[in-house]
């Protein structure tokens, strides 16, 4: 009798391949940027930090949710051309920047709060602070200010006169991609599953912000609450009454399409690993989301969601991991070429 093919030697394989043309691409990213270092503004601009920290508190004091609109601006940011503040450059009449670029378009927001954050900081040390630094800087002080881990930013980074609206499609991973697809889209940025998991606790498709604080548009979450929800989730009576509320403000066909929703109904203001106990009950928002637990192909993803549900302190300390290493990614073409804007929107040429 012929025996099938083990279905994890074959998933094993298309993961090696992926980890290893992401390794090449990686290597050739990385291997000649300059280190990034915790001193780099110690003697020219000592206040950056506690600059960038007061108008975060002012931004998130005013609407809970700018933290998550600043953490998904610098998972954009990062994800395409690397940490180069490509993400905040506006169009002009002989630029095309990565704003409207379908994936980015109506989904972003906070460009405003980082404006706020420039112009203290060129106020302060002018023309010394990039803006592609701003926003790490700004994205941590955003988890903190919502309960979430505190981490240190290392710093250095150029801003890029170039953007890249053809890459946003293809680096940002998508609401309705399956797993494989979501791992192959953070190895290639040289991060690995289990870095998938914990920044998914944070944003991993296209939705306003943070899994853990953010919200969705009806556009990502239809095809969810019309598709397996009732399947993961085993309808208890909370996951019903949710359901029934989604449906009723997101319609199956058409219309509503930019009404939004928390990704985390139970805390949507608070950063905790809420987000893995709604994937445990299947109650996951996205199908990108549900995935990380649900899927057949997801054994490892599965094992990390039970355990920072389990273990909310090994979840910060995952995501504070992953973010240093997530903000490593650095533009090596920026070091040559890059510059220091003094308007995030627009390059100093």
């Amino acid at each position: 009798m012929k025996t099938r093919p083990s279905t994890c030697i074959s998933i094993r394989s298309i993961l090696n391949h992926l980890l290893l043309m992401s390794f090449c691409h990686f290597t050739m990213l990385h291997a000649t940027d300059p280190p990034l270092s915790m001193e780099y503004y110690k003697k020219t601009c000592p206040n950056a930090e506690a600059i960038i920290r007061k108008e975060m508190e002012c931004a998130v004091l005013t609407e809970p949710r700018n933290a998550a609109f600043i953490l998904r601006l610098h998972f954009h940011d990062c994800f395409v051309q690397g940490c180069d503040g490509s993400v905040l450059l506006e169009d002009t009449v002989t630029f095309q920047g990565e704003k409207n670029a379908p994936t980015n378009l109506k989904s972003l927001k906070g460009f405003d709060i980082i404006d706020r954050i420039k112009e203290k900081l060129e106020s302060e040390c002018p023309e010394t602070i990039s803006c592609a630094d701003a926003l790490a800087i700004a994205a941590r002080d955003a988890t903190v200010l919502v309960g979430g881990p505190y981490w240190d930013v290392p710093v250095g980074r150029k801003d890029s006169k170039t953007a890249s609206f053809a890459e946003v499609e293809t680096n940002i991973p998508g609401a309705n991609i399956g797993l494989l697809s979501i791992i192959a889209k953070f190895i290639y940025q040289g991060l690995s599953v289990t870095d998938m998991v914990a920044l998914s606790g944070k944003q991993t498709s296209i939705d306003i912000g943070v899994h853990t604080i953010g919200m969705a548009r009806c556009t990502n979450y239809r095809a969810r609450i019309y598709g397996d929800y009732q399947i993961t989730s085993l309808m208890n009576p909370i996951a019903e009454s949710n359901l029934k509320n989604l449906k009723s403000t997101c319609p199956e066909v058409g219309g509503r399409d930019n009404h939004v929703t928390a990704l985390d109904y139970v805390s949507p203001n608070l950063f905790d690993n809420s987000y893995y106990h709604l994937l445990l009950r299947g109650e996951g928002l996205l199908n990108s989301d549900q995935e990380l637990y649900s899927s057949v192909l997801g054994v490892e993803t599965r094992k990390l969601v039970m355990k920072y549900a389990l273990d909310p302190i090994a979840f910060f300390e995952q995501f504070s991991e992953s973010m240093v290493k997530m903000g490593n990614i650095t533009n090596p073409e920026t070091y040559v070429d890059g510059e220091v804007r003094k308007n995030c929107r627009f390059t100093n040429e």
